[in-house]
């Protein structure tokens, strides 16, 4: 394999390494990619936005740059640019601009690397953090570039962006327009690899922290375990993943480290979690993958303490109110039951429904499990104790219409 995974993101189960919300720096010898892949001989790098150390908008410390041998990055990348000002830090802290759209920037200098790391004699590890699409919080926008955003102006959007107080009827716009410049980076640098006789011994992963809800969860635009927040893109591109092939079982951006250890031929260390999704496509995959026995496991911190359980047709979500700054609770209280295949937008919550009583019990002792098996702690769940609305479970053989959406307001 000649060069190594291109990647936009991936977080790790913060139980892990501790870092389980913003403003906790992640520690100075942690197992990262860069040096798992630099132990193997890889040139590494790392490019865009870190926000995994403790300096603001400083140069991260080379002690913090995860191992990576070659460093071009910034912590708050939001706060050290704007939408045409990308200001970043290579590895010897020296300041260094980007011209252009911020994550054309990026991107740019994504291919100047891959083009001087061709020229070497050792495979070659990139991971590029973007920002887009992201808010721009100072000015409250998603700043896409210049004619993106009226392209976007009276997009549909969908019935959960919609039929809750979200803002997306003022952001959706420039959110779709910045959405759009990625994916054209995204294929210049496909296009790249290609003129470099690359693009078939390299693996590419593209995907994503967070989505956005808009506000219309919470205060915020995340944090919260909903699909506008938690379900994100995951493509992989590579020896291996050839075919266009779908998989519809649960998976969880925890399973990228393995992935890409594995399609590098390292062994996967025993301490990493998550499973290879190689393993989806030679059929070797667990029932949790292959069924809604267990489902993945969502940790949700910041806005509030929660965990979840999300199976290919339920979400149990369930919260520990007035937990306070910690990573997890001995105990939860049930908040959340949607039934993604009747409501695949989660406006209905069912977990004060009579008929779905059954249902959220099983749950609930799955989830237990998951809990148990991965952050080791027996945790108690009160189950839903208000009123129930009376009814019965129901067993859709058609996915229910889609509630009509509206367009962008402008």
């Amino acid at each position: 394999m000649r060069p190594g995974p291109l990647l936009d993101a991936d977080r790790p189960v913060p139980h892990e390494h501790g870092v389980f919300r913003n403003g906790i720096p992640l520690a100075d010898d942690a197992p990262t990619l860069g040096r798992l892949f630099g132990a193997e001989g890889y040139d590494t790098a790392y490019l865009g936005k870190w926000h995994l150390a403790d300096c603001d908008t400083d140069p991260v410390p080379r002690e913090q740059q995860a191992g990576y041998e070659h460093w071009l990055a910034s912590n708050l990348l939001e706060f050290t640019s704007d939408g045409y000002r990308t200001t970043v830090f290579d590895e010897d802290g020296e300041a260094v601009f980007l011209p252009g759209y911020r994550s054309d920037a990026l991107v740019d200098a994504a291919i100047r690397h891959i083009s001087r790391a061709s020229e070497g004699d050792k495979p070659f590890l990139l991971f590029l953090s973007l920002l887009e699409p992201h808010h721009q919080n100072e000015v409250d926008d998603y700043p896409a570039p210049d004619v993106y955003r009226d392209t976007w102006n009276g997009a549909w959007l969908p019935p959960d962006l919609v039929e809750t107080d979200s803002t997306a009827p003022r952001h959706a716009a420039g959110y779709y327009g910045q959405v759009k410049r990625v994916d054209e980076g995204v294929g210049r640098i496909r296009d790249a690899l290609k003129s470099l006789d690359l693009l078939d011994s390299t693996t590419i992963v593209y995907t994503s922290d967070h989505g956005s809800h808009f506000k219309g969860r919470n205060s915020e635009y995340k944090r919260s375990p909903h699909d506008g927040s938690v379900r994100v893109p995951l493509v992989v591109h590579g020896p291996g993943f050839e075919g266009g092939r779908r998989v519809t079982a649960p998976v969880s951006t925890v399973d990228v480290v393995p992935t890409l250890l594995e399609s590098a031929g390292i062994t996967v260390p025993e301490h990493v979690d998550g499973m290879p999704l190689q393993r989806f496509l030679d059929g070797s995959a667990q029932p949790r993958d292959e069924g809604d026995d267990e489902g993945v496991l969502i940790q949700v911190s910041e806005s509030e303490v929660g965990r979840a359980l999300r199976t290919r047709r339920w979400k149990y979500y369930v919260t520990a109110p007035d937990a306070g700054d910690v990573p997890g609770a001995d105990s939860y209280v049930e908040t959340a039951l949607y039934d993604l295949t009747a409501d695949p937008y989660e406006l209905d919550n069912r977990i004060d429904s009579e008929g779905h009583r059954e249902l959220a019990d099983e749950l609930r002792e799955q989830l237990r499990a998951r809990i148990a098996a991965v952050e080791g702690v027996d945790v108690t769940i009160t189950p839903w104790d208000g009123p129930l609305r009376p009814g019965r479970r129901t067993e859709p053989f058609v996915r229910s219409k889609d509630r009509v959406g509206r367009v962008l307001e402008g």
